[in-house]
């Protein structure tokens, strides 16, 4: 028992031997191993996950064209073009369409024949007025002629009436000779009054149905319909065979006629908001440029404001006429007009626009610099080549075209096929 209690108490005793190494600096690196590995995958990790998985919020530019006078534009507004000498020609009998002497596009001058229509019905028509007018022509001569005569036999009655009246007084003749001469002489003078009355009642006649025939000609003259102003056609004419005729007002030329316009008075009609319109002032130099030649551009002036508002759209339309030649400009074309503080000269209007783009657009992947085309919900990587500065921009040498829509600020995880969507504007 004492043996056994004096071993445990020597185990009890203190080592006063080398002492153990402290475990506590590994403990430590691993806690900042594991620390730093959280931040690695909080602070890059998380984005590249966001990337993948969900969309990323992003900033949209756009790449423009900018000409010379973009630093003289005080107002931008569009419009479309509108010439201001149009005709809208349509029959004014019905009839069926005989010749068509135009086609689309074509360019009449005024008084040309546009298409002739089937005359027949007035040929027969006129051919029988002629015939009634000679008829009654006839007649008015034949009573015109009866009238002579009767005047004539009223002369000879009376020298004869005369002559017995004279050789009765004598006793030469009989007195009832003379009577019956006298007699006779009034006779002859109511049928000269009556032969008269007739006679000018044909020729009333043979006027009337004479101003028929006229009135049938005019007719006949209606169905040649001519341009009358000088343009061009705008729509497609009718064409052989068919039947047209009025139109009542504000029915489509479509129905059957002809659409003309003086190209040489087209003018760009655009809307200006009302609270912007101090800025315009008739007389003042414009830019237009259109959708359908964005590398043209065309000095323009303003040549009216209108005298009235759109409430709905609280815009009033100023028409801005072309300076320079318009070959090419169609109407309903649409258009863009720069409102300028100054007139530009026919030198700095041919400088070709520069295609920008926006500065905080461009980055670099790999030393190359880049931007990311938005399509869709996605962003395409694409290499551009800038020139010098221009605004708050580059010009843009080789990229993409004008009007497309690139991510301003891309960050650095952004990459090529990343799903992304476009920040709400507040």
């Amino acid at each position: 028992m004492a043996d056994q209690l004096s071993s445990d108490l020597a185990s009890l005793r203190i080592d006063r031997g080398e002492p153990r190494r402290a475990r506590w600096p590994k403990v430590l690196l691993t806690l900042l191993l594991l620390g730093g590995a959280a931040f690695a995958g909080y602070a890059y990790g998380l984005p590249y996950l966001e990337g993948q998985v969900f969309k990323t919020e992003i900033e949209v530019t756009e790449i423009v064209m900018v000409s010379p006078a973009q630093a003289q534009v005080s107002l931008t507004a569009t419009g479309y073009i509108v010439p201001q000498t149009t005709s809208e020609v349509a029959s004014k009998v019905p009839g069926r369409i005989a010749k068509v002497f135009v086609a689309q596009g074509d360019h009449v001058k005024a008084g040309d024949v546009l298409c002739e229509l089937d005359p027949r019905d007035e040929d027969a028509a006129l051919r029988a007025a002629h015939s009634r007018v000679a008829a009654a022509s006839a007649r008015a001569q034949s009573a015109e002629a009866t009238v002579k005569t009767r005047h004539a036999e009223l002369n000879e009655n009376k020298i004869q009436a005369t002559r017995e009246r004279r050789l009765a007084q004598q006793g030469v003749s009989a007195a009832g000779v003379a009577d019956d001469l006298e007699a006779r002489t009034k006779s002859l003078e109511q049928a000269i009054a009556a032969a008269e009355v007739a006679a000018k009642a044909a020729r009333a006649e043979a006027g009337a149905l004479a101003a028929e025939a006229a009135a049938l000609k005019v007719g006949k003259g209606n169905l040649t319909i001519v341009a009358p102003i000088s343009g061009t056609v705008m729509n497609k004419p009718p064409q052989l065979g068919e039947y047209i005729g009025p139109q009542p007002p504000g029915i489509s030329v479509d129905m059957g006629g002809f659409e003309l316009a003086d190209f040489s008075t087209n003018v760009v009609e655009a809307d200006v908001p009302e609270a912007r319109l101090h800025l315009v002032k008739v007389g003042g130099p414009a830019e237009i440029v259109l959708d359908a030649y964005p590398d043209r551009r065309f000095r323009g002036k303003v040549q009216q404001i209108t005298p009235k508002v759109d409430r709905a759209k609280a815009t009033v339309m100023v028409r801005v006429g072309f300076v320079d030649d318009m070959e090419g400009v169609l109407p309903e074309m649409s258009a863009r007009v720069s409102f300028l503080s100054n007139e530009l000269d026919a030198k700095a209007v041919k400088e070709p626009p520069k295609k920008v783009l926006p500065g905080n657009a461009v980055t670099e992947r790999s030393g190359t610099k880049v931007v990311f085309v938005l399509e869709g919900d996605k962003v395409r990587m694409v290499p551009v080549k800038i020139g010098k500065p221009f605004g708050g921009g580059f010009e843009l040498i080789q990229g993409p075209a004008q009007g497309t829509r690139v991510v301003a600020a891309p960050g650095e995880l952004l990459k090529d096929g990343q799903r992304v969507k476009e920040k709400e504007q507040k």
